[in-house]
């Protein structure tokens, strides 16, 4: 067996798929309380150190806690936090501060600790845009960058052959009833190179594309968590705050755009004046959008039935087995699975780590993905906007592009004023 040792393990979503791909787990560090539960509810062999604050143990210290020694480790996996990189947060205020942010230190603890244990491979999880290049970000530093730098570093310290390789995945296209686009960073003891594995399904399996391979469609929300369907739920999931009343007219599958000039219903808002997800919801007959870790009383996406998902609909749309359970408060539960890599994908990653960089054959286990269903109902019809919105019908300005919303002028104005 292969030894691993997880970073910043969250749920446990990341780890779960790759010990399902044949990887032994060493131990893993985790900070949030509530996720430290989670794991020992799940697994209560995995490993934990008394304190999972990944700043708090000295790189060679915490290797030696988990009985390694350097180079004795097959892998080493995590995804530092990823609100230094968040698109939200680039959309609302034109940047972020990315590797300037003090949550971006554990993306240098994570590299301290790869120096320490110099593994056969590294594996970095993280949102897309950790990965912008500075043609789409104006900031210095970008965290591939990092990366790149201090791999360089290490190989000419320790003779390694490092070698970083960005790619990004959207999990619908490996069965995850979710479009999820993630970045994941791949380097090799040895230098060796990784290749992304061709796609499993798509939203047209007979596409030409896709070269004559057996392709299947996209998993679906339906396929996922239909079964779970019922049209008396507890009152408690409805939507609350100002829009809450708003979100059954909004149809399957669509925003608040819908309530745009452009969209076919009231002129409410101005053409992408919100983010994405505000008033998000569910098609049955297609994959998901991204599940939120953080979602505020109008943020998607919501269930095709106007209300909010509950934390095992959320579960189920990352592929998280129904047995397996997650701990704490309900924000918190929502946090965990909201922030978890699909199990499905982390068991892929596995796999392709062991054919492509040990040269192994492993077998994939029975697939968490959901069975393909064919008995989809038609969309939910949506309702007549309420009387107390009705207002707001009018000529709203469009968004006037990242950078340009007021948030993001604030604090330009602010920085001005500040500046000597």
């Amino acid at each position: 067996m292969r030894k691993l040792l997880s970073l910043f393990s969250g749920a446990g979503g990341l780890d779960l798929g790759l010990t399902r791909a044949g990887f032994d787990m060493a131990g893993c560090v985790e900070k949030d309380g509530d996720s430290r539960e989670t794991i020992k509810a799940n697994r209560p062999s995995w490993r934990q150190p008394e304190t999972g604050d990944i700043h708090s143990h000295r790189p060679h210290e915490l290797i030696e806690e988990f009985h390694l020694a350097p180079q004795q480790l097959a892998l080493l996996a995590g995804g530092p936090p990823c609100q230094p990189f968040s698109k939200s947060g680039q959309w609302k205020l034109g940047t972020t501060r990315r590797m300037s942010d003090p949550r971006a230190q554990t993306l240098k603890a994570y590299l301290d600790i790869a120096e320490a244990a110099l593994p056969e491979v590294l594996l970095i999880e993280n949102v897309a845009g950790m990965t912008a290049t500075r043609k789409r970000v104006t900031q210095k530093h970008e965290g591939f960058d990092v990366v790149t730098s201090r791999l360089k570093k290490i190989n000419k310290k320790h003779g390694t052959e490092y070698r970083a390789i960005s790619v990004v995945i959207n999990a619908a296209d490996y069965g995850v009833p979710q479009h999820r686009h993630r970045a994941f960073v791949f380097a090799s003891r040895d230098g060796a190179a990784f290749e992304v594995p061709p796609p499993t399904h798509g939203a047209d399996p007979d596409d030409p594309a896709h070269e004559g391979r057996n392709v299947l469609r996209y998993s679906t929300a339906w396929d996922s968590i239909g079964d779970l369907d019922e049209a008396d739920f507890d009152p408690a999931l409805l939507p609350t705050g100002k829009w809450g009343e708003l979100l059954p007219s909004i149809p399957e599958g669509l925003n608040y755009l819908h309530h745009t000039e452009r969209g076919d219903g009231e002129p409410l808002f101005g053409w992408r004046r919100r983010y994405w997800s505000f008033l998000l919801k569910l098609a049955k007959d297609r994959p998901s959008w991204t599940i939120q870790a953080q979602a505020g009383p109008a943020t998607g996406p919501f269930h095709w039935r106007s209300r909010r998902l509950t934390v095992r609909e959320m579960a189920r749309l990352q592929c998280f087995p129904d047995a397996w359970k997650i701990e704490g408060a309900t924000t918190s539960a929502r946090r965990q699975v909201g922030n978890a890599v699909p199990p499905p994908i982390g068991e892929l990653l596995g796999l392709e780590i062991r054919r492509q960089f040990f040269g192994e054959r492993p077998r994939p286990k029975e697939s968490l993905t959901p069975t393909l269903r064919e008995d989809c109902p038609p969309p939910e019809p949506p309702a007549p906007v309420p009387s107390a919105y009705l207002p707001l019908r009018g000529k709203q300005s469009a968004h006037p592009g990242a950078g340009q919303g007021p948030g993001a002028l604030a604090i330009a104005a602010a920085a001005a004023v500040a500046s000597p």
